[in-house]
């Protein structure tokens, strides 16, 4: 394996930075960083933006619930901790049955949802440049994604807090740079895995070698 030049936290094998119990690496980027940088974060989780709102918020939940309750419900409490009402649910097709769940979750629990599926506007993708081998049905209409849209119109509806659920690699990216509100994830697409992504990671010395074959990844 190449030497790696630029060494980050993913090569430490302290984590002080934790529980300070052990020694900062000399790469450390706790060490490194400016302490007035520091400083300037830990006052805007002090102050009283939604921001400060957010990290405590988040932080308390960890406290509170740390391996208790289900993703689902760490966004309940979330929401109503940083008192958002109205929640954007940004939904694949491929995943509004669990969708339509999480809404009856919301409203159970005093929420507004509104969702918002990722074909909205109904555009084919030759209209975008895709040609008609690379749709997944060829000669056919074949709505594409459409994520920017779906942050527009969530936008139109106010929502306090948009809810990712399973939309494609990049077009999630699209859409979190889109959203007016703040964004979460309740479920990221992998439909080789059921949607948990790990699993890939966890068996990479085993069903998942290919993910570590320099010659599989240059060819994709």
């Amino acid at each position: 394996m190449a030497k790696v030049e630029n060494l980050s936290c993913s090569e430490c094998g302290q984590m002080h930075c934790y529980r300070r119990n052990k020694k900062f690496p000399e790469f450390c980027l706790t060490e490194g960083v400016e302490v007035a940088q520091v400083a300037q974060t830990v006052k805007t989780y002090q102050g009283d933006s939604i921001d400060a709102k957010v990290a405590r918020a988040a932080a308390e939940i960890e406290g509170l619930y740390y391996c208790q309750i289900s993703r689902v419900e760490e966004i309940v409490a979330f929401a109503k901790r940083i008192d958002a009402t109205r929640i954007g649910i940004a939904s694949c097709l491929g995943l509004i049955e669990e969708s339509k769940i999480f809404v009856k979750v919301l409203r159970a629990a005093g929420l507004e949802p509104y969702t918002v599926l990722c074909k909205v506007g109904s555009v084919d993708k030759s209209e975008i440049g895709i040609p008609e081998t690379l749709k997944i049905q060829c000669d056919c209409y074949e709505a594409c994604c459409n994520p920017i849209l779906q942050a527009q119109l969530l936008n139109a509806e106010k929502t306090h807090l948009n809810v990712v659920m399973g939309l494609c690699v990049g077009h999630d990216s699209l859409f979190m740079k889109y959203s007016d509100a703040l964004v979460t994830t309740l479920v990221t697409k992998d439909r080789v895995t059921g949607h948990n992504p790990a699993v890939t990671l966890y068996t990479s010395k085993s069903y998942n070698k290919q993910i570590l074959d320099p010659v599989h990844l240059k060819s994709l």
